[in-house]
């Protein structure tokens, strides 16, 4: 029996498949499955991955793909296609961000952050609806998890950011993107390494796997498994804190893995890469920010290919960033023991650009309007 038997007859008995869940040679394979040649598959690969396309009915395509398109791809037919509904835009008062509340399917809503810097773009996606990992100055960490996100509404994030780009200015193009967005990608590991083969195939989006980075709030099985698994992508920790207390007080993980077991894991990655990690700091005034901290840092880093990014907090759950001179004093000890330090360029704090912000301000609007009524 073919793979998508009764896939002509108009009517589907399982729910539709996004066509933006397949990769590359499983799309082409079920393809030919049903009749459908290799060149066409490559035709319909590129107008999805490449283009953005979303009315594939209205497409130019030959006869034959034309044909398969129409019998297959639609309501009440075998597939879908992955496009998010804007539910709200916000940008930053200097134009170079621009933060996007996108409804799903199914009625959940994520964000996902376009962000320009000078002479590059960068996208920044969630990988999960709410997160499991509840950290406590994280707006998405208040939230509590929902569900995880399919590879294709993660590919479909990274197509609405190209989209819009090609809006302001056709001559750009999309170089980076960032999973730090809602969620913890490492939490939702098939799906996120699925999304990215995806994003950085060449006959596609095409973004480079070393302007990819992973950003992870510590969960060790899924480091492990990146450097088993030999991915080339960035990876970002998120650390935080400098002692097993302090960490344990601002990232609840942690009293999982703890932080003993994050550094192994993360001398394991750099031993078996020769990758650099990048570890994310961000600084909460009072709480992580003093040179003792910062002293304690250095001694956890000894050993590993570290470069350290200092993030100022987008103020949430009550608590506020650290002043720059802290800031700087803090940067000023890690580079004296030889490690680099930047601080993160801070973008789009007036759009609630922190992960979760947006959503949940939506969320306090929409209580107020329409009583208890959630997105």
């Amino acid at each position: 029996m073919p793979v998508c038997a009764g896939l002509h007859s108009g009517v589907s008995e399982q729910p539709p498949r996004s066509l933006h869940d397949l990769g590359f040679s499983e799309f082409a394979d079920l393809l030919a499955a049903e009749g459908v040649i290799p060149h066409h598959a490559k035709v319909l690969w590129r107008a999805l991955h490449r283009d953005g396309v979303l009315d594939l009915a209205g497409q130019e395509f030959l006869p034959p793909l034309k044909r398969w398109v129409a019998a297959s791809v639609g309501p009440g037919k075998a597939f879908s296609l992955d496009a998010p509904a804007v539910v709200d835009e916000i940008r930053s008062t200097d134009g170079l961000t621009r933060k996007f509340l996108l409804r799903l399917n199914d009625g959940q809503v994520i964000e996902t952050v376009l962000m320009g810097y000078d002479g590059r773009q960068t996208v920044c996606v969630s990988t999960q609806a709410g997160c499991a990992m509840g950290c406590v100055f994280c707006a998405t960490g208040q939230m509590g998890f929902v569900r995880h996100l399919r590879a294709g509404e993660i590919v479909a994030q990274v197509l609405h950011a190209r989209r819009v780009l090609k809006t302001i200015d056709p001559n750009k193009r999309l170089r980076n993107l960032v999973l730090m967005g809602m969620g913890e990608p490492l939490h939702n590991y098939d799906a996120v390494m699925q999304a990215l083969e995806m994003i950085s195939d060449v006959r596609g989006i095409g973004i480079g796997p070393s302007k990819i980075a992973i950003s992870t709030v510590g969960v060790v099985p899924g480091i492990l498994r990146l450097a088993d698994e030999g991915r080339p992508f960035r990876l970002a920790v998120s650390l935080h804190g400098s002692t097993e207390e302090e960490r344990a007080a601002l990232v609840p993980a942690s009293k999982r893995w703890s932080l003993a077991l994050l550094m192994d894991a993360c001398r394991k990655y750099g031993e078996t890469t020769g990758k650099r990690i990048f570890f994310e700091w961000t600084l909460i005034a009072g709480k992580n920010d003093s040179p003792e901290t910062a002293a304690r840092l250095v001694e956890l880093l000894r050993g590993i290919d570290a470069h350290v990014n200092l993030i100022p907090l987008n103020p949430t759950g009550g608590f506020v960033g650290t002043a720059s001179q802290a800031g700087h004093g803090f940067q000023k000890i890690l580079i004296a023991a030889g490690f680099p330090c930047t601080f993160r360029q801070r973008r789009g704090i007036d759009v609630a650009a922190g992960c979760g912000m947006l959503r949940a301000e939506k969320r306090v609007k929409s209580a107020q309007s329409q009583g208890s009524h959630e997105l």
